[in-house]
């Protein structure tokens, strides 16, 4: 048995020697902390900032279109400042705020103590942070991204944008999206697997339902802005044709990856808005929310309506008329989930008796303004009217009515209704309704006035516009509404600094809430709960005053240390029954270097020191393999004691920890993103132009039937090892052989099967395809070979296979993926000009 601390500590006892372990420490260790109140509290500090730089750039933008004759810039600094302000607040902003309240808040709603991957929570907020500071360094060094945040090809492709402005963007966001990614699979895995004992599906606080919904729609929605980001790279970087027309690519194939993106995106921002007013308002309604069930079932149609959408942008680009009728009355359709929850709010604040507040009162503008910008939306919507608004001031108008009103106010709404969690003192409230109002009203000012200006005709991105055309009042209006806004958030900022000074202090649970995270005092200590909370109701009608006492003195499980080691439990997906220990890794640099090492990968690519790439690249993969030893056992222990007489194994010995629906979740976004390049692959020979190529698709059978056998033992010798055990050494070395072989022969293709990929699409799509294999086989050589070094120091056992088990999906995958590789040429060369055995 492991050493347990079996004498009963006081509850300050306990608090100290949980901190003592689960805190961060002084001085430059804070580096080292992996703890998610920490990364919380660092993501949303960082997205301030950014939000801070994107509003000054929109100043910029309002003072240049205040006149017809405004001279403040010209157009390539007006072309930077335009991007610029669009990728802040849509990537840096926006996005990365709510990961961090989630990665803050989700634990404590959950009844937990961390995410599941702490360590790549920590990892994700470094690469969001080098990330953005590339793109913000750029600005400053006057080589921005200048091709708008949609990056439209051809305007971005190096013929138009020889410089590296648009290399800036397309590395700098990918780098952000690592971030988002694994945001995503965290907060998956913390919802499905680490909630407080009893919690069944049907028993979760709303919040999470909303971020397990937006956490699946990040996990499908970003791999294709990933790939085509990649895409994109490629043809500036290597001339490769996949958006040029005279050589069979087509410029619209970014524009639906982007889109394929772009618009869930706008869900994937106000879903977790939606969530905090869920969670606020029947709190100050005083009676729970209605609507539970139909609210979830429509957070589900909601994200399957989204991705039938991304058409939605793009109905003057030559789309069929059953396709846009189709994508019209989707785009409609999606009103309904949305009027849903607005209905089902109203439903809350009916059948309560509302409290008026601060929070409140950001509520009820996020209600104004949203419903205005979800009107217009369903007016955009109709093709027709779509046709004539398309790319003028009354999109802009509408974005931001959507953006600002469905994200903004209700995080406004959300910061003051936790920041008293966060810091332990509740609102001074002197400034608060005077920074609503003077939000509110100059928000509106500025942007109902693009509504005039769209529908009088103002195109989007320009710079500046003739004075006859009637549109200066319009916009000087807007530019006084544009700087009220401004000052409005200025107050805001201002209170906020004087609710961290001066803010009274307070007892547990101001609001009389019925969630989790009110349940432990405030601010909240490193390890959330001394004790382990065990849930028999929804987890939105507790009664926290009464739990926290309990869980404080130690009453739930885990209420002790054991090794010195943080634990927590996972719990099965559907009951919440306990069902295992999980052991977390301790407080480590790696995150931090290994987030060097990746941002180094980007600055290369950006440099064109491509030979330096693979070096890299090669430092980021044993940087990762370093943080494994960490959590490895070289003995079984079959189970662990919990408390209150329950025993449960550790996660290293059984079936499906956390860790195993992590790497599953990851193949899904891998393999969203490979369904992607085949999708793109499909798309150009529909819709490109020169096709089909001059010459025909060439591929060697017999060298391409040696390597689906190759692939094939592979996927077969990884099964075989994970059931060997501790003999595994001999099966785990032919997989990595047979990996090895196969990615060897893959590169082999690409240079003797191909033509040149500069001359055609075709080739530069199959070309990607293959590489994209070898890239699988390659992973999976560094997996068999893990195996084999795990193997040899004890780290594994019959029961302790884990590393097996996890080496086995991505061998399997790695095989499907490699074998429908050698397939696509059969395809695409039959599809372009007839295949050649």
């Amino acid at each position: 048995m492991t050493e347990l601390r079996k004498e009963r500590l006081s509850p300050v006892a306990l608090h100290h020697a949980l901190e003592a372990v689960w805190g961060t420490k002084p001085g430059w260790r804070r580096l080292a902390t992996i703890n998610h109140n920490v990364v919380g509290k660092r993501f949303m500090l960082t997205a301030l900032i950014f939000f801070g730089i994107g509003g000054l750039l929109a100043m910029l933008i309002r003072v240049q279109l205040a006149s017809s004759e405004s001279v403040f810039m010209n157009a390539e600094q007006y072309a930077q400042v335009f991007t610029m302000h669009g990728s802040i607040m849509m990537f840096l902003f926006a996005i990365p705020f709510f990961e961090g309240l989630t990665i803050y808040l989700l634990p404590k709603l959950l009844g937990t103590r961390d995410l599941a991957f702490p360590r790549m929570s920590a990892y994700g907020y470094w690469c969001y942070l080098f990330g953005g500071s590339i793109l913000i360094a750029a600005l400053v060094a006057g080589v921005a991204p200048d091709s708008g945040w949609f990056m439209y090809t051809p305007l971005s492709s190096a013929t138009y944008a020889p410089g590296i402005n648009s290399d800036v963007w397309l590395l700098g966001i990918t780098f952000v999206e690592i971030s988002a990614l694994s945001a995503a699979i965290e907060i998956i895995v913390t919802i499905l697997k680490l909630r407080a004992a009893g919690m069944s599906l049907d028993r979760m606080p709303i919040f999470a339902w909303y971020m397990l919904v937006v956490a699946t729609m990040m996990l499908i929605g970003f791999p294709p802005l990933i790939l085509g980001s990649v895409l994109l790279e490629l043809e500036r970087a290597f001339d490769l044709p996949f958006f040029d027309p005279s050589r069979g690519g087509d410029p619209l194939l970014w524009q639906h990856l982007f889109w394929l993106f772009g618009h869930p995106e706008v869900y994937i921002i106000f879903l977790p808005a939606a969530g905090a007013i869920s969670t606020i308002l029947p709190v100050f309604a005083g009676t729970p929310l209605a609507g539970y069930r139909i609210i979830i079932a429509a957070l589900v149609s909601m994200a399957f309506l989204s991705f039938g959408l991304w058409v939605h942008h793009m109905y003057t680009t030559g789309i069929p008329h059953v396709a846009l009728s189709f994508f019209s009355a989707a785009s409609a359709l999606v009103a309904v989930p949305t009027a849903i929850q607005i209905f089902a709010w109203l439903a809350t604040i009916s059948h309560g008796r509302p409290r008026f507040s601060i929070p409140m009162l950001h509520i009820f503008g996020f209600f104004f303004v949203f419903v205005i910008g979800g009107l217009t939306g369903v007016m955009l919507a109709m093709v027709p009217f779509d046709w004539q608004a398309h790319d003028t001031h009354f999109v802009v108008a509408h974005l931001h009515y959507v953006l600002v009103g469905g994200f903004v106010f209700p995080m406004m709404a959300a910061a003051y209704y936790w920041l008293p969690h966060i810091t332990g003192r509740q609102p001074v409230q002197h400034l608060s309704q005077a920074s609503f109002w003077m939000i509110f009203v100059g928000f509106n000012v500025t942007f109902f006035m693009m509504h005039l200006t769209g529908l009088r005709g103002m195109p989007r991105r320009i710079f500046e516009y003739p004075s006859e055309a009637g549109w200066e009042t319009l916009n000087f209006i807007s530019s006084i509404g544009s700087f009220v806004m401004a000052a409005g958030f200025a107050l805001l900022a201002l209170d906020f600094i004087l609710l961290f000074r001066f803010g009274r202090r307070y007892h547990r649970n101001p609001w009389k809430a019925g969630t989790l995270e009110w349940a432990m005092p405030t601010p909240p200590a490193s390890y959330n709960f001394a004790s382990l909370p065990s849930v028999d109701r929804r987890a939105d009608q507790l009664d926290p005053h009464t739990l926290g006492a309990q869980l404080a003195a130690g009453d739930g499980y885990l209420g002790f240390l054991r090794d010195d080691r943080m634990e927590l439990l996972a719990v099965d997906i559907v009951s919440g029954e306990p069902e295992h220990v999980v052991r977390f890794p301790r407080q480590s640099y790696l995150p931090l270097w290994t987030a060097i090492a990746t941002g180094s990968v980007f600055v290369l690519l950006l440099l064109k020191l491509y030979w330096l790439v693979p070096i890299a690249f090669t430092v980021v993969v044993i940087l990762f393999l370093f943080w494994t030893p960490d959590t490895a056992e070289t003995r079984d222990i079959h189970s662990l004691p919990i408390g209150n007489s329950l025993e449960l194994p550790p996660h290293l010995e059984v079936e499906r920890p956390p860790s195993w629906w992590g790497v599953v979740l990851a193949i899904v976004a891998d393999a969203t993103a490979y369904t992607s390049l085949i999708f793109g692959g499909l798309f150009l020979w529909v819709s490109a132009p020169n096709w089909p190529p001059a010459d025909k698709v060439e591929l060697a059978l017999a060298p391409s039937i040696g390597i689906a056998a190759m692939l094939l033992a592979s996927a077969l010798t990884s099964y075989r090892a994970a059931s060997a055990g501790p003999h595994a050494s001999r099966y785990l070395l032919i997989c990595a052989f047979a990996q090895a072989i196969s990615a060897i022969g893959f590169v082999w293709l690409s240079f003797t099967g191909l033509t040149d990929p500069t001359e055609h699409a075709v080739a530069a799509t199959l070309l990607v395809v293959f590489a994209y294999a070898a890239l699988h086989c390659g992973v999976g050589v560094v997996l068999a070979g893990y195996g084999v070094w795990r193997v040899h120091c004890g780290y594994v056992s019959a029961r302790r296979n884990l590393d097996l088990r996890i080496s086995k999906l991505w061998q399997g995958y790695s095989a499907a993926i490699g074998i429908m590789s050698l397939l696509s040429p059969v395809l695409l060369g039959s599809l372009a000009s007839g295949f050649s055995p």
